[in-house]
């Protein structure tokens, strides 16, 4: 690591930490019960103590977000092919794209969860909705952002449309591909959480959602905060791997990549 890399990480650790340290400061100093705001000390034991039952109920909200964005990324990317290819058809469904999108997922999840017998493919309807659009947004822009002078040289050549999106479109869209994907595995959580909330789905199939809803019903605090914790660690791993595989990808040839590893 190079020093500007040491400083990226270094600076919000210790950020972080100071903020952990003044936060159990003050819940000591000022008396605060537990049920109403824990300290990070109590939130920390609570997740060692309930690790078993709150792992199982990570691993199924991340199974659900890996499936809704595997989805997103199937059915976007499809759709964002299919539209450049054909402004018909791009004209005539993009709208209700922009539909599923604008609608809040908190208004369609139980008519989706009561429309859907399976529990687990409701969750996963849910959170697709989230996910799909910004790669099928930021995918159709890259595609349409290829150098029209270059398209033209390819028709010159003859080249084939197929010649043309495979060799020119779809490189020119990569970097869009991954900046939308990096939206969207966040959306996919999200949309996970929110779907787990509606259904409250309990027993083997319950994620952390349904953790807090019962942590917040038992006025089990510490132990809600210790799910929250675990959602947005998943979610930060989530952007993380996202950003590994844009360096991965785009790291020796995309000025966005070598820029920031200056």
């Amino acid at each position: 690591m190079t020093g500007g890399n040491w400083q990226k990480v270094a600076a919000p650790v210790v950020i972080g930490a100071v903020i952990l340290g003044l936060w159990e400061l003050t819940v000591r100093q000022a008396g605060i019960p537990p049920y109403i705001l824990p300290g990070p000390w109590l939130i920390l034991r609570t997740l060692v103590a309930d690790w078993r039952t709150l792992s199982d109920s990570l691993w199924i909200t991340l199974e659900i977000t890996g499936l809704a964005l595997l989805a997103a990324i199937v059915v976007g990317g499809l759709l964002s092919i299919l539209f450049t290819q054909s402004k018909w058809l791009e004209l005539s469904l993009l709208p209700y794209a922009v539909i599923l999108q604008v609608t809040p997922i908190v208004a369609i999840a139980p008519l989706i969860i009561i429309w859907v017998d399976n529990t687990l493919a409701s969750l996963l309807i849910c959170a697709w909705i989230v996910a799909f659009f910004p790669i099928l947004s930021n995918t159709i822009l890259g595609l349409n952002s290829a150098d029209h002078n270059l398209v033209d040289l390819f028709q010159l050549y003859g080249a084939s449309r197929w010649q043309v999106l495979r060799y020119l479109r779809l490189p020119a869209a990569l970097p869009y591909f991954l900046a939308g994907l990096r939206i969207s595995g966040g959306l996919a959580l999200i949309g996970a959480v929110v779907a787990e909330f509606v259904a409250g789905t309990g027993g083997r199939s319950s994620g952390l959602a349904y953790e807090i809803l019962q942590s917040g019903f038992q006025l089990d605090i510490p132990r809600m905060f210790a799910a929250l914790f675990l959602i947005t660690v998943a979610g930060v791993g989530l952007f993380v791997l996202m950003v590994g595989l844009s360096r991965l990808t785009l790291g020796q040839w995309h000025e966005s990549e070598i820029g920031a590893d200056m």
